[in-house]
């Protein structure tokens, strides 16, 4: 297979808004992918030495990463970080394992990645690479992604989504669909960043240690995901947030974003993803200037609303 070249490629980033943890063993999940992402883009390299240019740049432009990688053997040859180095590794190993020769002898070529998002904001950097490289190479996203860094894959169905969806894990495979979720209310709804990026792995490790049987839990977090899909009330849809949090917290024994950040808020906060970290949802019944004017005074200075962030 030929490698594409002077070709460009996107991934939208991603927030769970319903089933953190839980979407691993079943449960519906309700997701949102949003407007910023990243891009991959590829070209053929000036240079005749087999090898491939690589080079990641943040969202201000500046570059965060640099490598050069040997065209036959797929190994890191000069990098200015080797962890990541190493990971780039695995998933070009893994690329390789999935559709064998797309690496072709011959054919040098420079790859850019571009972040739409500062790194530190838990979006998807390595969901949205995923991603671009497997839409790139021809091949199952969600393959390469459990090759490499593993997960339920609600990111990935994110990354190339239209808008909301509900994604299940199910044991003949991955159900993707639609979501209606656009609420007459969502010009009440926020995305606050809380300041510090949460590693999933540790969360979700975390939430395999409670052995306890999950099943009727799962269950009540599918049940809640549609409801909170579809309800076009507004308290409602508040108390389905606080709801959720109330089961999470009581599994998993931490305590909830509201109880820990927004004690005083006069509405709901909902924790995305895995907790402690990262983005949460205000839901407010007061103005967008009162409630992000609460928000800077706690500290927490970026501050979406729903139409700036959700596709």
């Amino acid at each position: 297979m030929a490698i594409h070249t002077d070709s460009t490629y996107r991934a939208n980033g991603k927030l769970l808004l319903t089933a953190e943890y839980f979407v691993l063993d079943g449960a519906v999940a309700l997701a949102l992918p949003t407007r910023l992402g990243q891009r991959l883009h590829i070209k053929d390299r000036p240079q005749k030495e087999e090898i491939i240019g690589w080079s990641s740049v943040k969202s201000d432009g500046d570059k965060w990463f640099e490598a050069q990688i040997d065209l036959r053997s797929l190994k890191c040859i000069q990098s200015d970080n080797s962890a990541i180095a190493n990971r780039l590794e695995e998933i070009f190993s893994a690329i390789r394992e999935i559709q064998p020769g797309f690496f072709s002898p011959g054919r040098p070529f420079d790859i850019q990645t571009q972040l739409e998002f500062p790194r530190d904001w838990g979006l998807g950097t390595s969901s949205t690479l995923i991603a671009t490289l497997a839409q790139w190479a021809g091949i199952d996203p969600y393959e390469l992604l459990q090759k490499t860094f593993g997960g339920s894959g609600y990111d990935i169905a994110c990354a190339n989504a239209t808008g909301p969806i509900f994604y299940q894990r199910q044991e003949q495979g991955i159900r993707v669909e639609q979501a209606s979720f656009h609420p007459a209310f969502h010009e009440q709804l926020y995305f606050v960043y809380l300041g510090k990026k949460q590693n999933s792995r540790d969360g979700i490790a975390h939430y395999r240690k409670r052995k306890t049987n999950k099943q009727e839990l799962i269950d009540q977090i599918s049940k809640l995901s549609h409801s909170i899909c579809e309800t076009t009330n507004f308290d409602h849809f508040s108390n389905l947030l606080t709801e959720h949090e109330t089961l999470v917290s009581d599994f998993i024994q931490v305590q909830t974003v509201k109880e820990k950040h927004f004690a005083d808020f006069w509405g709901s906060a909902k924790s995305l993803g895995a907790w402690g970290g990262d983005f949460v949802l205000l839901a407010s019944n007061r103005s967008q200037e009162e409630t992000q004017a609460y928000c800077n005074e706690k500290g927490f200075g970026v501050f979406f609303t729903y139409k700036d962030l959700i596709l």
